[in-house]
């Protein structure tokens, strides 16, 4: 995206010169979906595709926000001192939400701010746009007015928004991964125990290209509180003999021996993703580390597998994308990410081969679901940051 387009945007929304601009990025899950809320492992990272603003502070104690990407809903205004939650107010709750639980948590913000917001995140795709625009916000307001609020706190703040303010059930896989973002690293996070460590990506010559469906993803909710439960359900019956809190402490051997415990069908099959996939993820950063691509992509199309037969939240569309990726050339793996029924799929392409990919990946697409899917190859990229005006307008 044009970051000069972004501050000509606030200079006619505003009529005036945008002071400071800031990025903050989508996400994509390498491996380890639905495992984040059965206290397992994910390795997500965050992605170059993501959220602009540009930034001016006000004299008075009134907050503007403009969305370029909903401009029908106009300029949204409200004070420092009225930051309650309300539907009307769309997506700029988002940010609200931001400023209230950071004034809630002792920081003084002390005057109001003009700001407009971009971002190139395709609409309902599954790329985390709500973790995007809150910790995108959260730095904002940390390097604004200097509070030096430690990341991994902005990155709790994030949650709190979505479960307390929002009010979505979620867990803090999304933004862990768009604060804690490094370049070309994807983090492992123990969602137990909150312990992560970056480990290097390096693709060699492929790389990652993130493929749509254009499927809103209407049953994405409900079908997640479901699974929830279910998983919920399946521990409580493995409780009943194993001293364990969560799935995620299960290795594939000990789910393997009281699975007998559970004895429901499909419970079982839930359980049985949340455990593989999550001992998936571990073997995916070994494989990584020792450079053995081929086998890293074994486990991604292990992963699809699983969640379209064990989870069953894939759906036509996700698979008709991924089935089609397995068919291409130079594809190492492809998988769904996120909540499923529609969103986004993943493929590791080898870079000369992108085009064709996406012509053949396109068409079988078309011909079978009736419209089109939309590919964007994605670089693995930092967390959020400030850049430089000056720079910009060079």
């Amino acid at each position: 995206m044009d970051t000069k387009e972004i501050l000509q945007g606030y200079q006619d929304i505003f009529n005036e010169t945008a002071e400071k601009l800031f990025f903050s990025p989508g996400r994509i899950n390498l491996i380890g979906e639905h495992t984040d809320y059965n206290g397992g492992n994910v390795f997500p990272c965050a992605i170059s595709l993501g959220t602009y603003a540009a930034f001016g502070n006000r004299d008075d104690e009134t907050i503007q926000m403009y969305s370029a990407n909903l401009p029908d809903t106009g300029i949204i205004s409200v004070t420092l001192d009225d930051l309650t939650y309300k539907k009307e107010d769309n997506w700029s709750n988002y940010l609200k939400g931001m400023i209230y639980l950071i004034q809630q948590a002792g920081y003084k913000i002390d005057h109001g701010f003009n700001i407009y917001v971009h971002g190139n995140l395709p609409d309902g795709a599954g790329l985390s746009s709500s973790a995007s625009i809150e910790l995108l916000m959260g730095n904002i307001l940390n390097d604004v007015f200097q509070l030096g609020i430690d990341q991994i706190d902005l990155v709790k703040m994030g949650q709190q928004n979505e479960n307390k303010y929002i009010g979505v059930n979620s867990g803090i896989m999304d933004e862990f991964a768009v604060g804690m973002g490094k370049k070309d690293q994807a983090i492992l996070l123990d969602t137990n125990t909150m312990e992560y460590h970056y480990a290097p990506v390096e693709l060699g010559d492929h790389v990652i290209v993130i493929m749509n469906t254009n499927k809103q993803r209407a049953l994405a909710d409900s079908k997640y509180n479901e699974r929830r439960s279910q998983c919920e359900q399946a521990l409580a019956l493995l409780q009943t003999k194993l001293n364990i809190k969560s799935l995620g402490e299960l290795s594939i051997d000990e789910f393997d021996r009281n699975s007998y415990l559970i004895n429901d069908d499909i419970l079982i099959r839930r359980a049985r993703h949340a455990v593989f996939e999550n001992q998936r993820t571990l073997k995916a950063i070994k494989y990584l580390k020792e450079n053995n691509l081929t086998e890293f992509g074994k486990l991604v199309n292990a992963s699809h597998i699983s969640l379209h037969y064990d989870y069953e939240v894939t759906g036509v569309e996700l698979d008709t994308l991924v089935e089609a990726a397995w068919q291409q050339d130079g594809v190492l793996g492809a998988r769904m990410v996120g909540a499923g029924f529609g969103g986004c799929a993943i493929a590791f392409v080898q870079k000369d081969q992108v085009e064709s990919f996406k012509k053949n990946v396109g068409q079988i697409y078309q011909e079978k679901i009736g419209y089109k899917a939309d590919f964007y190859i994605a670089e693995i990229a930092d967390g959020p940051s400030e850049i430089k005006i000056s720079e910009v307008e060079k």
